[in-house]
């Protein structure tokens, strides 16, 4: 079955060439497609196009399809195009001619859209959530650890002291301003295009305000052509969303591969958690972050992809489209499956407390040295002579302890006011 047939057989291969895995990526949005019928025909019967008995008949045969995919029996039958085909094609075996009432007033372009804003929607808020759980993990963390010194880089070469609780808190934070991405791509799938049809709006008189208010839309897209022109722009915030937190995921995956290595030896996970060699028997490698590393290299590959995707299509809808799914369901799982790894892996993270002792991290003490004879009233540039002189003559020795106190700094880290930040940002996502 196909909403648009006309009664006549194409190719096989055109076929499967044009479907691709439509069958198989459509049973992600087989609840939505439900959810969005049941608004819908709620609609048509208050315009008169449907009878009250048709429409408890067709909700209760909704109701059951719903209850289908939720127990996991509901499945896309070999020779139906898609799922917006197969919900029709029971309606009718179930329930007669009047499952065929179904798709008046729409357009599988508006259908498709709409059941994709609801999935986006549900889907940004569950990776929202997962970004949450790890700011959480990293904000415990960096408390727990504020106090524990650690060498901080510029150029990859000792610069300043730092702390473990700075690192974690860093990372926490910049997930904040990840959430912000988030939420942009949020308000813009949570928007209405049911009503704009195939693009150019419909003689029906449909209540398009109606069935925002009932799929808990914020807004409507107003304008038809707009509302079909959301069809990827959607999905590049969505590209942008997903970029920005595997970014801030992969950029820590590299810092951890660094500070676990004997080199740096910053910090360790428990031999379960890491993999060996074939070949030299004390290898402890961080396979887990290298693999994350390059998931989220790849992940961040996705805005470009749908960008270009986009980048010569004119005005309407066009059957590239289609393709669009192919890279943005797997990635909400990938992402999600990154960040539950990162988690985990955190929650046994084990910091070495002593890194700074090394000798070779003396040096990266010479600023607070520089500080502390200013602050006495040596002026700066004659205090920096100093410790200068020091180091060039081997007679430097570092104080070690550190005493910073404005906002964001190691001696206060301002985790309750990030914490804050982030709660602004959820209740933007409605969490």
């Amino acid at each position: 079955m196909k909403l648009w047939d006309k009664g006549y057989d194409i190719d096989s291969w055109i076929e499967s060439f044009t479907v691709g895995n439509d069958r198989q990526i459509d049973m992600l949005i087989a609840r939505h497609d439900v959810e969005a019928s049941m608004a819908h025909i709620k609609m048509l019967e208050s315009i008169g196009l449907l009878t009250a008995d048709e429409l408890a008949r067709l909700l209760e045969g909704l109701q059951q399809i719903a209850q289908e995919i939720e127990d996991g029996t509901f499945q896309i039958c070999d020779g139906i195009e898609d799922v917006h085909s197969q919900v029709e094609q029971l309606l009718t075996e179930r329930l007669g001619d009047v499952g065929k009432k179904i798709h008046s007033g729409r357009s599988r372009n508006d259908q498709v859209l709409v059941d994709l804003k609801l999935f986006y929607r549900t889907q940004l808020k569950e990776l929202a959530s997962e970004t949450n759980q790890l700011f959480e993990r990293l904000q415990q963390l960096s408390e727990t650890y504020k106090d524990v010194l650690m060498p901080g880089y510029t150029h990859l070469q000792v610069a300043m002291p730092s702390s473990f609780g700075l690192w974690f808190g860093a990372y926490a934070e910049t997930l904040v301003d990840d959430l912000q991405v988030v939420a942009s791509a949020y308000a813009i799938a949570n928007q209405n295009p049911l009503g704009s049809a195939a693009g150019y709006g419909s003689s029906f008189p449909l209540n398009r305000t109606m069935t925002t208010r009932l799929l808990d839309f914020e807004d409507l897209h107003y304008n038809v052509i707009a509302a079909q022109m959301s069809r990827g722009k959607t999905e590049l915030a969505v590209g942008y969303a997903v970029n920005a937190i595997a970014t801030t995921l992969g950029r820590m995956a590299m810092d951890i591969c660094l500070f676990n290595s004997q080199n740096y030896a910053f910090i360790r996970f428990p031999d379960a958690l890491t993999t060996g060699s074939s070949i030299m028997p004390h290898k402890k490698n961080p396979d887990v972050w290298e693999i994350m590393r390059g998931r989220c290299n790849r992940l961040r590959s996705i805005a470009n992809e749908i960008s270009m995707m986009l980048s010569n299509l004119p005005l309407g809808y066009h059957r590239d489209l289609q393709l669009l799914k192919d890279i943005t369901f797997p990635a909400f799982e990938e992402m999600k499956e990154c960040l539950r790894m990162a988690d985990f892996m955190l929650q046994h993270v084990i910091v070495n407390e002593e890194a700074v002792n090394d000798s070779r991290y003396d040096y990266m003490f010479t600023v607070e040295d520089v500080n502390r004879l200013t602050l006495a009233g040596v002026p700066f540039r004659e205090a920096y002579k100093t410790i200068g002189s020091q180091v060039q003559q081997g007679t430097y020795k570092p104080n070690k302890q550190i005493h910073h106190t404005h906002e964001g700094s190691m001696g206060n880290l301002c985790n309750d006011q990030i914490a804050g930040k982030m709660k602004k940002v959820l209740k933007k996502l409605e969490l």
